[in-house]
């Protein structure tokens, strides 16, 4: 039987508790939270067994810590749970970036065998406990990146822990990851939040969203998401999501230069290497 204290019971936090209460987790299962009022909602939902503002009341005899707050707020997080945490503690966080969080760990922790970075590859726009689900990890992946240090047997055990949600568990580098997810997730939600924004700035911007087509609508959903997150994602991953934004402005310059140069056939080519390589790979 192992206690879990989860530091920040937002969505991501939340439908981790609420999955492993849903699997029949054996310990408890307590959050570090900034408000009481969170706290106590956790509490009505029955994802949590107890909960509190003060890392000395729920991470001293913790087992695992799950940090699941925004990645510029992970330093501060590991600041305040370090006096408290046990000798044989499990750190581990669910950040969208994971050569940061390594570098924050290093900063501020004495052992890092300890310490198994990872992250879920599951979420949605909506935020905060409410917007929690019990099945949001099913059949999702999650990536751990543990270090040359990390203890094998603490890997197993986040690895076990996320397994419980019916996610699929794999290893990746940490440089590796970030810069994959630069590409496949922290450039859309910047696209999203660019193309909404520019639209909402126009003169008849209350038209344009009037009208809008189901396709418009899919495309920027993500534009809902979390503004503090990811503005802290943007400036962790600074430099692999500038990689891919320069790419993508590469790319796109060669699609304006075919639409004005009335180039079908580069334009059709495009669009079906696209829509092959998207209905072989997602």
């Amino acid at each position: 039987m192992s206690k879990l204290c989860i530091a920040g019971l937002g969505m991501i936090g939340g439908s981790l508790a609420a999955a492993l209460k849903q699997s029949g987790h054996a310990g408890d299962i307590v959050a570090l939270v900034r408000s009481e009022s969170t706290g106590r909602r956790g509490q009505e939902l029955g994802f949590i067994d107890g909960f509190s503002t003060d890392p000395a009341e729920v991470v001293t005899d913790a087992d695992i810590i799950m940090l699941a707050v925004p990645m510029l707020s992970m330093r501060e997080q590991l600041t305040a749970i370090k006096p408290h945490l046990k000798s044989s503690a499990i750190i581990t966080d669910a950040g969208s970036v994971k050569a940061p969080f390594i570098e924050d760990a290093r900063a501020v922790l004495d052992d890092m065998s300890r310490v198994v970075p990872g992250h879920p590859i599951a979420g949605r726009e909506k935020t905060g406990v409410d917007a929690a689900d019990a099945s949001l990890y099913q059949n999702k992946r999650v990536l751990l990146t543990p270090l040359p240090e990390t203890d094998e047997a603490a890997t197993e055990v986040v690895r076990k822990l996320w397994e419980s949600t019916g996610a699929q568990v794999e290893a990746l580098g940490p440089e590796q990851h970030d810069r994959v997810l630069a590409a496949t997730s922290h450039l859309p939600h910047v696209l999203a939040f660019a193309l909404v924004d520019m639209l909402a700035k126009q003169q008849e911007s209350e038209e344009i969203f009037r009208y809008s087509a189901g396709g418009f609508k899919d495309f920027t959903r993500i534009a809902s998401s979390d503004p503090i997150m990811w503005r802290d994602v943007c400036l962790t991953n600074r430099d692999a999501l500038l990689q891919a934004m320069d790419n993508l402005d590469i790319h796109l310059k060669q699609l304006r230069q075919a639409i004005d140069g009335r180039d079908g056939d580069t334009l059709e080519a495009t669009f079906a290497r696209a829509r092959k390589a998207r209905d072989e790979h997602i």
